[in-house]
């Protein structure tokens, strides 16, 4: 008996020091797998060969050195960066079946996929506060956003996702698992990833909550106040196909606010009221949550930006 006790304990603690979790692809298509893995390899070949075009544009066009295009091309970097954090667990599962996962293998995947969930965020409001100068103070539109200036917001936007994220994730470490450890999508997400902990989990709770408060809690307002203040401005304007020519420039922002936000809050809310949903409205928007943004926003600034789609066609034309 007592021997029995032993081999439990230390069943206990090898499982709460080297957890293993199993990710989850679609429930009920398992036995799809190749043919679901069709779409997913297609939605991130646009993802990334669509990203990868937008940088490349800015980068060899001298003439979109602008800061609208700088902010445009930190985008695409996160969205690429999205992209590649999900893309080795989802095309495994699908292609090999391979559905463990190591604890710190969790860990690292949440801090760049959160981290880069959290810069995307911070470049969203810097792109608002561009459309904000740019309509509202045009006349010191390049005084205010120098180059050295932009590379000071993008560096804060880098600093605000590590500093957030390493205490989160340090806080994952000494958490007990002792149960069957299926995660619910086919990524590590950290309220999906602390659900399944036996331990305390009030602290990585209390962070979590503190870290959404300081980046959506603060982005979302400071973006609706922007578009405000502008809608304000443009209204004074006499001309309706003035006001028209200034809300084009901001079409494009809004739709990438719009599919970046409205996935995340929804997912959010799945995660903290929908226990009784099906498992497979879990994996759905789990699964546009992560590839609608890095999908639709080249498209979205290709078609809708002039110079953008002008680029695009120029460069397709000449290869």
């Amino acid at each position: 008996m007592l021997q029995n006790q032993d081999t439990m304990e230390i069943l206990s603690n090898l499982t709460s020091k080297f957890p293993t979790f199993l990710l989850t692809s679609i429930p009920g298509l398992e036995s799809a797998r190749a043919w679901i893995s069709i779409p997913f390899c297609c939605l991130y070949a646009i993802a990334l060969s669509g990203n990868t075009m937008i940088l490349f544009i800015i980068i060899t066009q001298q003439s979109l050195h602008e800061p609208m295009y700088y902010f445009l091309s930190m985008l695409s970097a996160t969205d690429l960066g999205l992209t590649v954090s999900t893309l080795s667990t989802t095309l495994g599962i699908l292609w090999f079946d391979a559905h463990e996962i190591s604890l710190d293998n969790c860990i690292v995947q949440m801090f760049f996929l959160h981290g880069f969930t959290f810069m995307e965020s911070g470049v969203l409001v810097a792109m608002a506060f561009d459309r904000y100068v740019a309509i509202c103070d045009p006349l010191r539109y390049t005084t205010i956003l120098t180059n050295s200036r932009i590379i000071q917001m993008g560096l804060l936007i880098i600093t605000r996702a590590t500093v957030l994220m390493v205490p989160l994730l340090l806080l994952l470490k000494p958490l007990y698992f002792c149960r069957m450890n299926a995660l619910s999508h086919s990524y590590c997400y950290h309220p999906d990833v602390i659900q399944l902990a036996c331990s305390d989990i009030r602290a990585n709770s209390i962070c979590g909550l503190i870290d959404l408060t300081l980046t959506t809690g603060i982005d979302m307002p400071c973006i609706v106040l922007s578009y405000i203040l502008i809608i304000h401005s443009v209204l004074r304007i006499a001309s309706p196909e003035e006001q028209h020519k200034v809300f084009s420039t901001c079409v494009s922002h809004m739709g990438a606010v719009a599919i970046f936000y409205i996935p995340m809050l929804s997912l959010s809310l799945v995660h903290r009221y929908g226990h009784s949903a099906p498992r497979v409205v879990h994996s759905v928007m789990a699964n546009v949550y992560m590839l609608l943004p890095p999908v639709l926003n080249p498209i979205i600034y290709s078609v809708k930006t002039k110079q953008i789609r002008k680029a695009v066609l120029s460069m397709l034309l000449t290869k």
